[in-house]
Order: C-alpha cells, then structure tokens, then sequence
C-alpha cells in the first residue's frame, strides 16, 4: 500500500474494480474535507455508484440518497441529483490544478452547493480550474479507478463497496 503521511487526512475507499487510497488537502479546502469525512465515517458512501463516468474526463459517485444500491430510496434513474442531509457547503476554490487523479466536488449550477458527490479525474481538467473544489488526490488504485464502468448514467454500475479514513482503519 502506499505511504500514507497522515492517516487521518487520507481515505482508503474500496470499489468493486479494486482499493484507491486518497490524500485529502484539509489546507485546500478544510470544510469539504471535513464533510468527506464525516459521511465516510457514517458509512455514508458504501454502496454508492459511480453515477456518471465519462472516458477520458471523470468518475462521478458519492449521492449518498439516491445513489446508495443498499438502500431503500436506491433510485437509479434519479442518481446524481441527491446529496446527504447536511447542508450545502461554501465553495473553497483554489489554484489546483483538476490533474488525473484529482479529487472534487460535484455541485450544481450554485458555486455553493457542493454536498456529497464527488469526482474523480482521469484526465488533466484544467478548463474546471477556480470553479470546483479540490480536496484530495488519488495517491494509490488510479489504475482500478480508470476500470470503472462508463456511462450516463452508467448501466450496471461499480461502486464504492466501502469508503473509510485511514486513521480508523487497524
């Protein structure tokens, strides 16, 4: 597994294509990292799809409502318009590059919207610069990450079997 500096600011998320290990930037953008990480310790996220992946752009997942296949309010055709029941974050957007392997916010329309969806780069997205919020970088599994089923919506979807902090992992 790769070094990880800190576990508490680092995330070991299991999919169904294999482990990504994610260094989170609580520097960057302390109140998204918080929130990641408090719904991953909830167990928010395991069992949420990867809603919307696009070759050669993302890998979308993290609507925690719809979006959650062990649920009851499972919706496929409505995953990717849900987040948690927390509120909306403010927008804590910097100079970091959206480089492959980058991890940001999803939001809508609303800079300060961002709730728990989340994307993961495949490719340098620099055009998303300023105008999304940079949390984390994958550090380790970029190769299960680009595994992952494409679609919009995806059919038959990978998911996040489980998403943890590393601190919290013995």
């Amino acid at each position: 597994m790769a070094e990880i500096k800190d576990r508490e600011n680092a995330l070991i998320m299991e999919t169904t294509k294999g482990n990504v290990v994610i260094e989170l930037f609580p520097d960057l953008a302390p109140g998204h990292v918080a929130r990641i990480k408090e719904l991953a310790r909830e167990g928010a996220y395991d069992g949420v799809v990867f809603h919307r992946v696009i070759d050669g752009f993302m890998a979308q997942t993290g609507d925690v409502k719809f979006g959650n296949s062990s649920k009851p309010s499972f919706a496929p055709s409505r995953a990717g318009m849900g987040g948690s029941d927390k509120p909306d974050l403010k927008a804590e957007f910097s100079n970091a590059n959206h480089g492959r392997g980058t991890c940001s916010m999803a939001r809508s329309q609303n800079p300060n919207s961002a709730n728990s969806q989340f994307f993961i780069c495949f490719d340098d997205a620099a055009f998303l610069n300023r105008q999304y919020t940079v949390w984390g970088q994958v550090i380790e599994g970029m190769d299960n990450v680009d595994k992952i089923k494409r679609g919009e919506p995806v059919p038959d979807p990978d998911k996040i079997v489980s998403l943890k902090v590393a601190a919290d992992v013995k």
